[in-house]
């Protein structure tokens, strides 16, 4: 490789992960898209992901959607961090560093960038998760289940067929004596351990 293809290599922007406060993600993450512009960081700092999805739960009887991050306390920076001569540029490392909820990057003061195939199976992984919202806990087949909702209050039965996609599952219960299947939603069961 040439030197003038270095430097442009260094040159150019590369994701690096940021370790944050527990639950700051979101906080420093609306930070730096907002003051990137205000402190004209736009030429250091170019994208910022805090990669999420979306989980039904059931609190007190009622279920409700909430957003669970992949990577709870961390964020992921593309940026420009480094000179043309390999040294690290003072100031986007003092701007992220003063961030507060900021902990500091991965890999201390010689931050690392992530390898092409790690941000690319991150960012596959958000676009899976886009539109879709799955249980927070998923079962399996053979797994045996308490129900915690509807007329089989209390019984318990293992798995036949889960179908993710609708958020049901088939579980086989004993009524009196014979087993019966019985389609219940995620949130009328949990686990029996």
């Amino acid at each position: 490789m040439t030197d003038n293809k270095q430097e442009l290599i260094k040159l150019e922007p590369q994701w690096y992960v940021l370790q944050t406060l527990s639950n700051q993600e979101g906080k420093v993450k609306r930070y730096l898209d907002k003051f990137r512009v205000v402190e004209e960081m736009e030429e250091y700092l170019e994208e910022v992901l805090m990669p999420t999805e979306v989980v039904s739960e059931v609190k007190g009887g009622k279920k409700r959607s909430v957003v669970r991050k992949f990577y709870p306390g961390y964020v992921f920076v593309k940026m420009r961090l480094f000179d043309s001569d390999g040294k690290l540029m003072q100031k986007p490392w003092h701007f992220i560093n003063k961030v507060e909820g900021v902990i500091g990057f991965a890999g201390g003061e010689n931050p690392a960038a992530l390898k092409k195939d790690e941000i690319e199976r991150i960012q596959s992984q958000m676009k899976a998760a886009e539109g879709v919202e799955k249980p927070k806990v998923e079962y399996a087949v053979g797994q045996e289940l308490r129900i915690t909702d509807g007329p089989f209050l209390n019984l318990t039965g293992k798995v036949e067929s889960v179908s993710p996609d609708t958020g049901k599952l088939t579980v086989m219960v004993s009524i009196f004596g014979r087993l019966t299947p019985v389609e219940l939603e995620y949130w009328q069961v949990e686990r029996a351990d």
